[in-house]
């Protein structure tokens, strides 16, 4: 049994009430359930739910987000030794991840921009959501990590995106205002996926790295500012739970950038999840930060989800 890292718990006190850290701390140690949605470009979901109840593993279904599920009972191997899973009508994702591109909601015909895309869940999710038409381009600027995303595209049957190899902070000028949506789910400390019993989920953290991803994200936002049209939406993410990679860098963003807007996630779309919330934090070190940041959701880490923030902005 791991232990998380002390510096790392006296900062969620330090940061968060007594109540939403230990809360956090809770949802840090309990170990979460694999969880994954239907690929809607393959399969309906209840063509999945034929397959898996023929191949005797044992899932229930969740309200939210739409078509996704959770193994009940059965092995994520036994998932994978599925015809669903090995034909690609499946993809095993966490629930906080499905989020984001729900909050962008792309559609048919448009123009997305996904910065940082590998492996490709919400890629291939956004694929799914736009019905294969329209165009994403997928940037990733890790050679491994490209290749896998690469090939999930293909398993998934996405053939409207594609895929480019590059550091996402240095986009072509002709990218400049071209895209109708940008997704920034940006890297980070991972803060949001620590789990107590695998200490290597955080045996890297540290102070120091939370101002180096910090640092990168304001660079990538910038990136995903320009390429932005007038009009259209902007969705930041992270799976963190530091503010410094959170409401600090939407606070940036506000001051940067005079033409970009907050607006409010709808928490009414989470209605009948297993689900806890908060706002963007108002104040951070003492410190007090624009009033739109409230508009900005946490997803507080669970048995069910990590722990997850997004912020919406519009380019006016």
């Amino acid at each position: 049994m791991g232990r998380l890292p002390p510096l790392f718990v006296e900062r969620l006190r330090e940061i968060f009430s007594d109540s939403t850290s230990s809360k956090i701390i809770s949802g840090l140690r309990v170990n979460r359930r694999t969880t994954f949605r239907v690929n809607t470009l393959k399969a309906t979901p209840e063509h999945v739910e034929e397959s898996l109840r023929k191949g005797g593993i044992k899932f229930a279904t969740l309200r939210f987000p739409p078509n996704a599920y959770f193994l009940n009972g059965s092995s994520l191997r036994n998932l994978q030794e599925n015809e669903v899973y090995r034909e690609g009508k499946i993809y095993v994702q966490s629930l906080s991840s499905m989020v984001p591109p729900l909050v962008l909601n792309p559609r048919r015909g448009e123009k997305v921009l996904d910065l940082g895309a590998a492996p490709g869940s919400k890629t291939t999710q956004m694929c799914a959501m736009m019905e294969n038409e329209g165009e994403i381009v997928a940037i990733e600027k890790n050679k491994i990590r490209f290749y896998r995303l690469k090939a999930n595209l293909s398993r998934q049957g996405c053939t409207m995106v594609r895929p480019v190899l590059r550091d996402g902070t240095i986009l072509p000028a002709s990218y400049k205002g071209y895209f109708d949506k940008v997704l920034l789910d940006a890297p980070c400390s991972g803060e949001g996926t620590f789990l107590e019993s695998d200490p290597s989920s955080y045996a890297y953290w540290s102070i120091g790295k939370i101002h180096h991803w910090s640092w990168v994200q304001k660079r990538l936002f910038r990136a995903a500012y320009y390429a932005l049209r007038r009009g259209g939406t902007l969705v930041y993410s992270t799976c963190t739970i530091s503010p410094e990679e959170n409401e600090l860098v939407v606070a940036w963003a506000l001051s940067q950038f005079r033409d970009l807007e907050m607006i409010p996630i709808d928490v009414s779309m989470f209605r009948g999840a297993r689900i806890k919330l908060l706002r963007g934090l108002r104040s951070v070190y003492g410190e007090k930060l624009p009033e739109e940041v409230s508009m900005a959701v946490r997803i507080i880490p669970d048995e069910f989800w990590e722990g997850f923030f997004i912020a919406r902005f519009v380019k006016i």
